[in-house]
C-alpha cells in the first residue's frame, strides 16, 4: 500500500488573511508583515510611550509636592478663611450727659440718638462716616465706622467710641452660618458729664431765637460761666442743626438747607464766632487808665456829644469823633453806666490836656484780660480774634500808617477789634473775681480750673464793678433792663457798628451776678441787627434770669 504524502504548510493562516486576495498572496513579503491588516507595536514605540507616561506621573507628583508641601500652609489658611469669617462687633458709643445726668447723646443699636431739645447741637456735635482724611489719620478707623464730626463727638471721638470686638463665624459653601463664637470682646465707649445744664441752654436758645425773629437779627450766641470754677453752665448758638438728621443722613433736602444757609447753623458762635465788641471792652480800659495813672475815678470829662481834632489832610476841616449822646460831665462810674464814648476817646487816645493810654497800652490790657487769644477751652475750632495795632494796620491796609483816630475807635471796641463771646465771658469773670482769669471748663468737675492773676489793684476792680452796677440801677443806665428783683446784676452793654455804612450792628450784653458775691458771668451777642433797633441783647438775658428764678432757683442761692 503506497504511503500518503504529508501536507506541507508554509505558515499558519490568521483570520485576517482569509479576506486577502488569494491571487496576490504569493507576492507578499510575509517577514515584513505584508498582507496583514493589523501589525504588532514596535518595541521603540512602547519605550517612547513609557517615557511619556513616566514624565506625566513625575509632573503630577511634583505638582502635588508643590501644593502639599511648599504651599500647603498658605492654602490651608486660605481654606480656613473661606469657611471661617471674622466679623467686627461695634461697641456702643459712650453716653454724653449734662451736669444733672440728663442724656444728651446715646446709642440705640446701630443708631446715635440725641436730645430733642434745642440749644446744644454745635456743642454736642454729631456722628457720620469718616472722611478719607480721618481714615488715613487713624489705623483703627474703617469706612464703615461712625466717627464724631463736630463738637464733643469730634473732639473726644477716641474716648467715646471705645474698642470694637470681633467674633468668628463658620459658614458653609453657600454662606450659611454653621457656628460662631466670641473671639475678642469689645470695650464700650467712655461716658462724659458736661458742665452745661440742658434746661438753661434750651431756654437761652429759645429767647435768642425769639429775639432774632422779632427784631431781625441774623443769629446770636449766649454763654454763662461759673466765675469760681470756670464751668460753663449754659452755651447756645442760634441758628443750629439737628444732630440726628446729620447722623442718619436721610433727609438730603434738610441737610442741603443747612449747608446753604447764610446764617451758618454749623457755626458755634460762642467758640468760633468773631465779633466787633463795641463798648463791652470799656471796663477793661477803665482799669487800664486807673492802673497807669491816666485818670482818677472822680475826675470828670465833659461830653458835648463829640470831640474834634485838626485834620492833617484837609487843613481848616476838623475830624469829628461822635459820642452816641451828649452826656455832660461824667466821672468813671458814670461813664461806664451811660457808656460815654467821648470819655473813652480821651482816656484811650488823649485829648487836649487829658493824656491817654495810647494804642500799645490798650492792646496790652486787652491781652491781659484774655482778648485776642484762645481761652484754652477743651473744644475744637476756637477763634483767637484780633486786637488792632499799627503793625496790623500796615499789613491789612496797604501800608497806611496809624492815626489818632484809629486809637479813639479802638478805645471803644471798634475798628479792627474782634472777640468771641467765650473770651468776653472769661474777661467779665476776671472783673467779678478781682483779677482771676480762669480757663473755661466744659466738663463737670469738683476741681477749679487753672487761672492767672491779673496785676491790677483790687480797688480799681471795685470802681469798675460799681460803674457796671450803676449801669443797671441808674434810670438812664444802658443795662437798666437787667434791674430785676430776683438777683443783683452788674452789666455792660455794647452796640458795635459794622461795615463802612454802619447800617448793621452787633448788640452785646455782658455782666455777672449776684453783684455782692459773684458766682456767674454771662455774655450774649445778637448778630447783624438794624442800627435803628432799640431792643438789644439784654432783653434775652432778662427773660432768662426771670425764668431761672422760678425754674432753677439753685443758681441764685
Amino acid at each position: 500500500m503506497p504511503k500518503k504524502k504529508s501536507k506541507k504548510f508554509l505558515t499558519d493562516i490568521d483570520p485576517d488573511q482569509i479576506f486577502l486576495d488569494s491571487s496576490n498572496l504569493p507576492s507578499f513579503d510575509v517577514d515584513m508583515f505584508e498582507g496583514r491588516i493589523e501589525k504588532p507595536i514596535a518595541k521603540t514605540a512602547l519605550t517612547l510611550l513609557g517615557i511619556i507616561f513616566a514624565a506625566i506621573v513625575i509632573m503630577f507628583m511634583g505638582r502635588a509636592y508643590f501644593l502639599q508641601i511648599t504651599w500647603g500652609g498658605y492654602y490651608a489658611d486660605r481654606s480656613a478663611s473661606n469657611s471661617l469669617k471674622r466679623i467686627s462687633i461695634a461697641s456702643p458709643r459712650g453716653i454724653i450727659y449734662d451736669r444733672n445726668g440728663v442724656k444728651l447723646a446715646w446709642s440705640e443699636l446701630a443708631d446715635r440718638t440725641y436730645v430733642t431739645q434745642s440749644g446744644l447741637s454745635q456743642l454736642i456735635g454729631y456722628v457720620g462716616y469718616p472722611s478719607d482724611a480721618q481714615i488715613k489719620s487713624s489705623t483703627s478707623t474703617s469706612p464703615e465706622d461712625l466717627v464724631g464730626k463736630d463738637g464733643i463727638e469730634e473732639k473726644y471721638n477716641d474716648w467715646l467710641r471705645g474698642v470694637d470686638g470681633s467674633k468668628i463665624v463658620e459658614v458653609d459653601a453657600r454662606g450659611n452660618v454653621q457656628s460662631e463664637y466670641l473671639y475678642e470682646p469689645g470695650k464700650p465707649g467712655g461716658d462724659m458729664y458736661l458742665s452745661v445744664d440742658e434746661r438753661l441752654s434750651e431756654k437761652f436758645y429759645e429767647y435768642i431765637e425769639n429775639l432774632s425773629h422779632e427784631y431781625n437779627f441774623k443769629g446770636g450766641a449766649g454763654v454763662i460761666m461759673n466765675v469760681q470754677t470756670g464751668e460753663i453752665i449754659a452755651m447756645t448758638s442760634y441758628p443750629e442743626y439737628e444732630p440726628g438728621v446729620l447722623s442718619k443722613g436721610d433727609d438730603r433736602a434738610l441737610i442741603n438747607g443747612y449747608i446753604n444757609d447764610n446764617n451758618r447753623p454749623f457755626l458755634n458762635r460762642n467758640v468760633s464766632g468773631l465779633y466787633t465788641p463795641g463798648s463791652i471792652v470799656k471796663p477793661i480800659f477803665a482799669m487800664a487808665a486807673l492802673k497807669e495813672g491816666v485818670i482818677t475815678p472822680e475826675q470828670k470829662i465833659f461830653s458835648k456829644g463829640y470831640i474834634s481834632i485838626p485834620n492833617p489832610f484837609f487843613p481848616g476841616k476838623e475830624s469829628i469823633f461822635k459820642d452816641w449822646k451828649a452826656h455832660g460831665w461824667v466821672d468813671m462810674r458814670r461813664a461806664l453806666s451811660v457808656s460815654s464814648d467821648v470819655y473813652f476817646y480821651e482816656i484811650g487816645g488823649g485829648f487836649q490836656d487829658q493824656k491817654g493810654l495810647g494804642i500799645d497800652k490798650l492792646g496790652e490790657y486787652a491781652r491781659m484780660f484774655g482778648l485776642g487769644t484762645t481761652t484754652g477751652i477743651a473744644l475744637n475750632k476756637e477763634g483767637d480774634g484780633n486786637i488792632p495795632s499799627p503793625a496790623w494796620k500796615l499789613k491789612n491796609f496797604n501800608g497806611d500808617p496809624w492815626r489818632i483816630g484809629d486809637t479813639y475807635h479802638s478805645a471803644i471796641g471798634q475798628y479792627g477789634f474782634l472777640v468771641t463771646p467765650l473770651q468776653m465771658v472769661r474777661a467779665v469773670a476776671a472783673i467779678a473775681t478781682d483779677g482771676k482769669l480762669i480757663t473755661p471748663q466744659i466738663f463737670k468737675s469738683s476741681v477749679p480750673a487753672e487761672y492767672n492773676i491779673i496785676n491790677v489793684p483790687q480797688e480799681d476792680f471795685e470802681i469798675v464793678k460799681q460803674g457796671m452796677r450803676e449801669g443797671v440801677t441808674d434810670s438812664d443806665g444802658t443795662a437798666r433792663a437787667l434791674n430785676v428783683p430776683q438777683v443783683t446784676v452788674a452789666a455792660k452793654t455794647g452796640t458795635a457798628e459794622l461795615g463802612v455804612s454802619k447800617a448793621l450792628v452787633n448788640s452785646w450784653g455782658v455782666g455777672f451776678f449776684p453783684y455782692e458775691a459773684p458766682r456767674y458771668s454771662f455774655a450774649l451777642v445778637m448778630e447783624k441787627g438794624s442800627r435803628e433797633n432799640t431792643v438789644g441783647a439784654n432783653l434775652a438775658i432778662r427773660n432768662l434770669i426771670e425764668w431761672m428764678a422760678i425754674n432753677t432757683p439753685e443758681y441764685f442761692k
